[in-house]
């Protein structure tokens, strides 16, 4: 059953430009040579909520763990987290539509 991984973050100011360099140059094509298809992200514009959520989805959940445990990921998300605070995911099995 296909699902989604859900994460969330919001940006270090001070890191706003380079956040956005990384994350079209290294993370997209990272998490697609992982295995996921991104499918959308959000910004949260007011409130109290995090500022980024992103939306992949994977094949199963065992594939999306695996991916996630691999190393390949953990470089990717120790360099996300330069840019980063708060971050959190998720895997949820697969809707249609937005998800939290």
């Amino acid at each position: 059953m296909p699902v989604k991984i859900l994460m969330t973050w919001d940006i270090s100011q001070e890191n706003e430009q380079k956040y956005f360099e990384f994350v079209i140059g290294e993370f997209v094509p990272g998490v697609q040579r992982l295995g996921f298809h991104p499918l959308d992200a959000w910004a949260t514009l007011y409130g109290d909520y995090p500022q980024i959520q992103v939306g992949m989805m994977a094949p199963d959940a065992e594939s999306a763990q695996e991916a996630l445990n691999s190393d390949e990921w953990i470089d990717l998300r120790e360099k996300l987290f330069e840019y980063i605070d708060d971050f959190s995911y998720k895997i949820v099995p697969a809707r249609s539509g937005f998800q939290f």
